[in-house]
């Protein structure tokens, strides 16, 4: 289920959400009777999907499985020599996740090619076939993995939205606002959520311009510190703020 995307991918792109799964999803996956994670749509090379499993096997456990699922079977041929069973494998599928109940998806740059209307229905596709306390982790992110945001979901729904950046290379939050998860990209307008909160981002990281000389982390942090103190539910502690996150609870960033 769904249509064949564009593939581009890179060494490294996703390692900010890897990390942060390796970090908050991890629990889940070390409770799991079976710790079985679905690349879904992983791209032209399997890059990513070797990635994933090599950070999950170090940060989360030795024993988990990494399955990258495409519906372009060129591309899963192409992977197969990146494949070893039975920790990494490739095969054919989209959203109904090839017949599997994985413990977590993820899904990156893959709605993004999507119209909006479309995504409730991708996610419900996904989440109704999780293994039960499963999780999915759907997002965006720049060619290089620079920017970044995504939506983490179980069978409920949308739980949280995180914002990532590398603050190195950040010249302003609003660059964000580019990178945002499918859900969200269009509802960067006035009287959206989504919008408020750039825009707080954006007026905390210039009112902790005096901070840039101690660097750009502890500007980050103090940015991300004024916007909880304004009354954003802000989740986490500053150790993970460092990393150039922001996550809040899905409610107050979802669409009016």
């Amino acid at each position: 289920m769904g249509v064949v995307t564009r593939g581009t991918t890179n060494p490294n792109r996703l390692r900010r959400v890897d990390n942060w799964i390796v970090e908050t999803c991890g629990g889940a996956l070390r409770a799991a009777a079976d710790p079985l994670v679905v690349d879904l749509g992983y791209g032209a090379t399997p890059v990513t999907a070797v990635e994933l499993r090599a950070r999950l096997a170090a940060g989360v456990r030795a024993d988990v499985r990494v399955v990258g699922l495409e519906i372009d079977p060129v591309r899963v041929a192409a992977a197969q020599p990146a494949a070893d069973p039975p920790w990494l494998t490739f095969d054919r599928g989209g959203f109904e996740l090839a017949g599997l109940r994985p413990a977590l998806v993820r899904a990156f740059n893959v709605l993004r090619q999507y119209d909006e209307g479309e995504v409730a229905d991708a996610w419900r596709t996904v989440t109704d076939r999780l293994a039960p306390g499963g999780l999915l982790v759907e997002g965006t992110c720049d060619e290089l993995g620079r920017l970044g945001s995504w939506v983490l979901l179980d069978g409920a729904g949308p739980r949280t939205m995180t914002l990532a950046a590398k603050l190195t290379t950040l010249e302003r939050p609003a660059q964000l606002a580019e990178r945002l998860p499918k859900a969200l990209i269009h509802r960067n307008v006035p009287g959206e959520r989504i919008h408020d909160l750039l825009r707080a981002l954006e007026d905390a990281w210039q009112a902790a311009a005096g901070y840039a000389p101690f660097g750009p982390r502890h500007r980050w942090v103090e940015a991300v510190a004024a916007v909880k103190h304004a009354g954003w539910p802000v989740l986490g502690r500053p150790r993970r703020w460092r990393h150039g996150e922001l996550t809040l609870p899905w409610p107050a960033v979802s669409p009016t």
